[in-house]
């Protein structure tokens, strides 16, 4: 089955105008073209497709793009390269996700503060309270905002930047 450029769009959820650009960067070098001129996909383009996508959400740039599909054009010559390419695309989002998981605990920490703070009537009630009277899941996210903790702790606890 063919598909037009908007159908495969819809498929794999980006707008119509990106499949546009990709192809004049010359990431779709794979698409072929009806008499008329239009783009035309087929049902094995889509995990191409997806690939391209996912390097893409991942931080890619098309330039970056463009040089993993010459690989994936070498065939078996060039398979340790996209192994150790998709390697370094998962270390970076596994950070991502360490990043946002730490961003998250923060946000939740605050929605708890505040929302306390005006049950109480006042900051004054949250900004008090002892590390043993704050609720367990906000306490380590509430320690590493304290700039007077110990320096042995902050060590064991740098990668959660604030």
């Amino acid at each position: 089955m063919l598909y037009t450029v908007g159908e495969m769009a819809k498929l794999i959820g980006v707008p119509a105008s990106t499949l546009r650009y990709y192809d004049q960067e010359g990431l779709l070098p794979f698409v072929e073209r009806s008499k008329g001129g239009i783009r035309m996909f087929t049902e094995g383009d889509y995990a191409t497709l997806r690939v391209i996508d996912c390097l893409k959400k991942s931080g890619l740039s098309i330039k970056e793009i463009k040089a993993f599909i010459a690989l994936a054009a070498e065939g078996d010559a060039s398979l340790d390269q996209r192994l150790e390419l998709f390697q370094r695309r998962r270390e970076a989002v596994l950070q991502q996700i360490r990043d946002l998981q730490d961003t998250l605990a923060l946000l939740e920490y605050k929605c708890w503060y505040y929302q306390t703070a005006r049950e109480a009537g006042t900051e004054e009630a949250v900004r008090n309270l002892s590390p043993e009277e704050i609720p367990a899941e906000h306490r380590e996210t509430k320690a590493r905002l304290d700039l007077t903790q110990p320096a042995e702790k902050k060590e064991k606890e740098r990668r959660f930047r604030l």
